[in-house]
């Protein structure tokens, strides 16, 4: 590190950028008035991330942040929330005579909202031998069986949508998806809900093929007042940021390292095998790191999403799914698809632009969000 940076934390001056140092990979120091506030929160994480449960309550701190903020991600999911209103119009008149007409047509409203074909059948079949079963009886029943339905298909392999930071530090997380995806903005704002829990994040700028995604990751670290490691030489590899990145997380105290690395199609094996040097690379630095290996999935493309994910995880194991834009559509529905077909918790959701505005998925909150 160059002997001209700052050994702590100073207003950030309103100059451009300052140079960067000639090593491989340098760290660039960007406080924010997120620092102040932070030190005021930072009293409830007083122990060491080495002790016995840091980690897990970090984690689970943050996933009942998605309880707290049940109202953003009510209007985050308003169009598929909109799209499924026509459920309330087909009970409510509902009568036994009626039944394969109605769900016939929830049938097809659950296909639109990319619940996905196998999902959707196996929903309406339960519904129906419930009905003729006398199970049943009132629209308002077969309403609270759906979103029961729905609930047990995104909780019944007893997946774990709280962070794994394990229990050494610095706890390492590690962002992958294609192209486009909204990676590095999530990165982004993961880092700012860290930092508003008191916890020390370091960001590692793990993208050197796109020459704007450093930069990009610089503004976050701005906003964020988080320190930033970026790759001095252009074509530098990312395992080697990556790295050196962890190396100054273990050295220097930080609770977190957030890695971003470049965004490629799942069919370009060159860039995938890249992944996997990323990952070797963090573990020979921190032991069972990286911890979380998150990939972030564009909820527009909805179930188009799937053989991404496959090969994703065919390759690296993915530990998480982060789901993004999906304020952007009325395709909800696909958050049920990913977790029934690829058995990998959602362990956030994308429910808008602002920085609040990654949330961590809960199930019950989920499935109240998406139906009136």
């Amino acid at each position: 590190m160059s002997s001209s940076l700052p050994s702590r934390l100073s207003p950030l001056p309103s100059k451009p950028l300052p140079p960067r140092a000639t090593s491989a990979a340098t760290l660039l120091h960007f406080p924010s008035d997120l620092q102040y506030a932070s030190a005021s929160r930072a009293s409830r994480f007083k122990c060491s991330a080495g002790e016995a449960g840091f980690f897990t309550k970090l984690g689970r701190l943050i996933k009942e942040k998605a309880k707290s903020d049940v109202e953003k991600i009510f209007s985050g999911f308003s169009k598929t929330r909109d799209n499924l209103a026509v459920v309330d119009e087909l009970l409510l008149y509902w009568n036994l005579s009626d039944t394969d007409k109605v769900l016939d047509e929830l049938e097809e409203v659950l296909l639109v909202a990319d619940f996905g074909p196998r999902i959707t059948i196996k929903i309406v079949e339960s519904l129906r031998d419930d009905i003729y079963s006398g199970k049943l009886k009132s629209g308002t029943e077969i309403k609270d069986a759906l979103k029961k339905n729905i609930l047990n298909l995104l909780t019944a392999k007893g997946l774990k949508t709280e962070l794994k930071l394990g229990f050494r530090k610095p706890a390492v997380i590690m962002v992958v998806g294609v192209n486009g995806g909204g990676k590095t903005t999530s990165l982004g704002k993961l880092a700012n809900r860290f930092k508003n829990e008191g916890t020390k994040v370091l960001l590692a700028a793990g993208d050197t093929f796109r020459a704007a995604a450093s930069d990009q990751l610089e503004i976050w670290a701005q906003r964020t007042g988080c320190e930033i490691v970026v790759a001095e030489k252009e074509n530098a590899k990312a395992a080697t940021v990556l790295s050196q990145a962890v190396k100054r997380g273990k050295a220097e105290g930080y609770d977190v390292v957030l890695c971003d690395t470049s965004g490629r199609l799942h069919t370009n094996y060159s860039l995938m095998e890249e992944l996997i040097a990323c990952k070797k690379a963090i573990g020979k630095v921190v032991s069972g790191a990286p911890n979380e290996i998150l990939q972030v999935l564009d909820g527009t493309t909805g179930l188009n999403m799937l053989p991404q994910a496959r090969e994703f995880n065919d390759v690296v194991g993915i530990t998480g799914l982060i789901l993004t834009k999906l304020d952007g559509s009325a395709r909800g529905g696909c958050v049920v698809s990913v977790v029934d077909e690829l058995g990998i918790p959602v362990k956030f959701v994308g429910v808008g632009e602002g920085v609040e505005d990654l949330q961590p998925f809960d199930a019950e909150a989920f499935v109240d969000a998406i139906f009136p």
